[in-house]
């Protein structure tokens, strides 16, 4: 897949996919604008068009991810996770993969 960025999130505590967690991504740079807004499906995956390359151009970037929210106020120690990067060539796709507990998180560029 060419271009756009993907999100992928698991808690590997219970190995399953984090359904319902939500995720936003904004640039950052060259203008501060979010690009996304959604939740985490079944299959682990954030459905956005942004996989697909909307909305993305050279700049920096953040995802947040709203793991406070996802475990609720009774569990919660982590509130939202961020995640900054850069994009020089949009033409890249970048998969960006979250691995998490209720007590820390993972987080990589991944292939």
């Amino acid at each position: 897949m060419a271009g756009g960025i993907s999100i992928h999130a698991v808690d590997v505590a219970t190995g399953r996919p984090a359904q319902g967690l939500r995720v936003e991504i904004w640039r950052l740079y060259p203008d501060s604008q979010r690009i996304a807004d959604g939740r985490i499906g079944a299959n682990g995956a954030l459905d956005h068009a942004v996989a697909q390359g909307a909305d993305v151009t050279a700049g920096e970037y953040e995802v947040l991810f709203h793991l406070g929210e996802f475990f609720g106020e009774r569990d919660g120690f982590l509130t939202v996770t961020p995640f900054r990067f850069r994009i020089k060539n949009v033409d890249e796709h970048f998969h960006l993969p979250l691995k998490f507990t209720r007590w820390g998180y993972l987080l990589f560029r991944g292939a």
